[in-house]
This record gives structure tokens, sequence and C-alpha cells, in this order.
């Protein structure tokens, strides 16, 4: 059931890396604490370390044991190293955590989107689908993710629509990386569907060394939120957090002759 009030208050984090070196309940305090300070939390992939059932079976304990909120999540290129995604996602499934891959959501009336995403480089830098037919390949793959994305987001119907990805879809937050992994940590083409619809946030992890925020070039925020990032700008806390205002639309009003249009929404950032 909806909850209903003004604001929903959103944690999120990405990059857990969770492995069989792992000390089982070391990640419960963490849990324990968006648990209280939050309504949803977002995943934002690399779930686990070498992409494992085994791994998934460890944070789904730790997930199932102590997360008393709604989660949504995306994985990323390590939770595919041993081919295991399906039980992967089967496995946060049965704890709780809605894994996207195309596919949507709806949490407390705000709309959730989400993908993996994939590689490529921004800007005019961008791998072009041109010469040997593995580079088509490669380019394809980013291509598909965007419409996965687009698709997704086409079928929600809520006014606060929130995107997760593990790679980044613009370059300003994976600046601080070394330049030469650029094209390996988001690409432009993830970009191209958060412009046609009005996205309240984008939300993705993979740069770990990465800024922690910038924008779409229409001006939607987009959201580093790399587990190791946030440990550095949180220390007391390793997630963002932001309220997103949940208030009715104020209808369309006139000022004179001027056409005045009240936000929709906001998002504080703390």
């Amino acid at each position: 059931m909806p909850i209903q009030r003004d604001t929903v208050r959103i944690a999120a984090l990405g990059d857990l890396h969770y492995s069989r070196t792992t000390v089982q309940g070391s990640l419960q305090p963490l849990f324990a604490q968006i648990s209280d300070e939050a309504d949803i939390v977002i995943l934002a992939g690399d779930l686990t370390d070498f992409g494992t059932a085994e791994e998934a079976r460890g944070l789904a304990r730790e997930i199932s044991g102590t997360l008393k909120i709604p989660a949504v999540g995306v994985l990323g290129n390590h939770d595919c190293e041993s081919g295991q995604q399906a039980e992967i996602r089967a496995i946060l499934k049965d704890a709780g955590v809605s894994i996207l891959d195309g596919d949507t959501t709806e949490i407390h009336g705000i709309g959730f989107a989400g993908i993996k995403g994939f590689a490529g480089g921004f800007g005019r830098r961008a791998l072009g689908p041109w010469g040997e037919s593995i580079i088509k390949s490669f380019v394809r793959e980013a291509l598909d993710e965007a419409l996965k994305l687009e698709t997704a987001l086409a079928r929600l119907r809520t006014e606060r629509l929130i995107a997760v990805l593990h790679c980044s879809p613009i370059q300003d937050t994976v600046e601080g990386e070394p330049r030469e992994i650029f094209p390996f940590l988001g690409c432009s083409r993830l970009e191209e569907p958060l412009t046609r619809y009005p996205v309240t946030a984008v939300f993705h992890g993979h740069a770990h060394h990465g800024q922690p925020e910038g924008r779409t070039r229409t001006g939607a925020p987009v959201f580093n939120v790399s587990i190791g990032l946030m440990r550095e700008l949180f220390p007391e806390r390793p997630f963002r957090k932001f309220e997103v205002d949940m208030r009715p639309t104020v209808p369309e009003r006139r000022a004179g002759d001027r056409r005045v249009v009240e936000p929709i929404s906001r998002i504080e950032n703390r």
C-alpha cells in the first residue's frame, strides 16, 4: 500500500562487490541504517564480485535479515562474470529486491526503470559502428541497452520517473577516473532515452573514483552512487540520501500575459 506523505526518502548505493571472503553480517549495520533513514533503497549494480550464485546467496542473507524497506536495483558487469545472472536475479528477488533489466516497477508512487547499461564512450569520441563485425556488435550492445531503457520509461505512467543504471550515461560523473578507461565506464547512447522523458533523477555506479553528480543535456540530475565514492563523501553513511517531492502537481496558471508552470517535483540532496 503506498505511503501517504509529501516526500519519499530514497537511499542509493552501488558496487557492493559481495564476495566469498566478505564477512557474513558485515553489511547488516549498513542495511539497518538505510532502513531507518529511507523508504526505498536503490542498488546500482556490481552487487556481487564474481557473479556467482554463492555470492548472491550471501548478499541475500544480509538483505533478508536486516533490510526492512522495498529495494530496487540492476546488475552490473561483475554480476555477469560467471554467466549466472538469471540465478542471481532469482535469489535477490526472493530476498525482496526487484532487479530490473529493461523492466519497470512502481513503489510509493514513483516509477522505476532500470538497465545494466554498457560501455562505448562519450560524445564525439564514442565508438561508432564501423569496421570489424565485432566492433559493430560492441556498439549494438549499447544501443540495445538504450532501447531497453527507452521502452521501460515509455511504459511508466507515474509523474515521478527514476532511471537506475550501472554504467554512466554521461561523462561528467566519470571525471576523476583515468581518462584511458572512460570508454569502459559508460556511453552517451544511454543518455538518449533520458532526454526524451521527464526523469526526476538518474542513479548509477561503476565509476568508483568519479564525480558524485552531473546532469543530462536536458538538465536531469545524474548521481554516481558507487559505495567507494559514497564512503569518501559521507563516511558516516556510505550511501546517498534523496527526498522526492510527492505533492500533487500544481496546475498551470497565468500571471498577466506570462504563462507560468509550477514545478512537478524536486529532489533534496543531502
